[in-house]
């Protein structure tokens, strides 16, 4: 840290930014399932939608479904200019066996110069930092053209409906630059892996497993494709090579289960097996093109056996995002790192989609960063270290008049 950035401002903020992040933390928002009594984001939308208020920001909320609303501020300067969008969401993931956590998974404790808790990473932590920059900007009268929107959704751990919902509203609509607020180490992320999520349920006979040739066992079929699939991940690898950012595309089998539905047992061969893909993208990979070459397996093997009987379904697509270093929001941030740290900043990509992805289906280029190590998210004992959060909230200040001065 420079010792000139080491100022009051700095010193207020730091503050700030440590006691809300502590708020928010402490304010329980895993999305627990629908009709469950507080597991949701309502509580902790209300309470920044307050915060908001008190600070002055023209504040609206507005519910995507039941107990799940988004909250959007708005700063307008008044005068002409570009508009500049912050984003962070409410939601965090569950905190898994909470006995197994060395501190309380929401009490937000301070030990050592790191804050503990789920969510202090990602990221309340940096939802703080977004949070506490512009307040900075009001309090201290800061000149500047055009307008900020503060948008803060449910949902980016699930499908987004938050964000979805955030642009169907047309929130977005004029917005020139936007900064994802994620904890990436205060790394320049300029490209984000993409996402297809799909499910293959395969389709057999029940039979006993001791008269095998009864039946028709969807759990070869399966086996056969999660082979051929495996082959496709390394064929794409090969063929594109390492990104620089993002490294390797990637094809992974996570859920399998058989039966779907009623009891497994060890003697009987189930009708219907499920696969769950998550795949993950680089920029130099039409989605379309991939699902094409997933169908041509499927219809190879179903060539070969007439019994393979399989259904593919998309349950979620989002595309890999690439933002050019000669956007204003990038070189704001990329300035803006490298006043409030005296460090060259690191160019870098996220490994996984964040919201910022519809953002830029949306048409408005991105930049991705925040306070927190980039392999603690969803980790028991997740933390972000204070000073972090104290740079990222200078950094985040100094980037907002830059890019709305320049």
């Amino acid at each position: 840290m420079k010792t000139e950035m080491k100022s009051v401002t700095y010193l207020r903020d730091r503050e700030a930014v440590i006691r809300l992040t502590q708020e928010l933390v402490r304010i329980e928002s895993v999305y627990r399932g629908e009709g469950i009594p507080g597991g949701n984001e309502e509580k902790v939308a209300n309470y920044v939608a307050d915060v908001l208020r008190g600070f002055a920001i023209e504040t609206y909320v507005e519910e995507v479904v039941p107990g799940r609303p988004n909250v959007i501020g708005i700063v307008d300067s008044g005068k002409p200019g570009p508009t500049l969008l912050f984003e962070g969401h409410t939601d965090v993931v569950t905190e898994g066996n909470r006995e197994a956590w060395t501190y309380d998974p929401f009490g937000a404790e301070v030990i050592d110069g790191r804050m503990y808790g789920r969510g202090t990473n990602d990221t309340k932590g940096n939802l703080a930092c977004m949070i506490t920059a512009v307040h900075s900007l009001l309090q201290d009268g800061e000149d500047f053209r055009g307008k900020i929107i503060l948008c803060i959704p449910c949902d980016e751990e699930g499908m987004m409906i938050g964000i979805k919902h955030f642009i169907e509203r047309g929130w977005a609509d004029g917005v020139d630059g936007a900064i994802i607020c994620e904890p990436e180490e205060n790394n320049v992320c300029i490209a984000q892996r993409g996402a297809m999520r799909i499910q293959v349920d395969m389709y057999g006979k029940m039979a006993h497993g001791a008269i095998s040739w009864s039946g028709i066992n969807p759990n070869w079929r399966m086996a056969r494709l999660i082979v051929e699939l495996e082959k496709l991940e390394k064929a794409e690898q090969e063929r594109l090579g390492e990104d620089p950012y993002l490294k390797w595309p990637s094809i992974t089998p996570t859920i399998l289960q058989a039966p779907v539905k009623g009891d497994a047992q060890i003697n009987v061969i189930p009708d219907h097996c499920r696969m769950t893909l998550d795949i993950r993208t680089v920029p130099a990979q039409d989605h379309e093109e991939l699902r094409g070459k997933i169908d041509a397996i499927i219809e190879k093997l179903k060539a070969e056996d007439p019994d393979f009987n399989c259904e593919l379904t998309v349950l979620d697509d989002r595309p890999a995002t690439a933002t050019s270093k000669d956007e204003p929001v990038v070189r704001a941030i990329y300035e803006a790192v490298q006043h409030v740290t005296g460090k060259q900043p690191i160019y870098n990509g996220v490994p996984g989609a964040t919201d910022g992805t519809f953002l830029h289906v949306h048409g408005i280029p991105i930049v991705t960063i925040g306070a927190g190590d980039r392999d603690i998210p969803h980790q028991i004992d997740e933390y972000v270290d204070i000073e972090e959060l104290a740079e990222t909230t200078a950094i985040y200040r100094d980037a907002a008049l830059r890019f709305l001065n320049r």
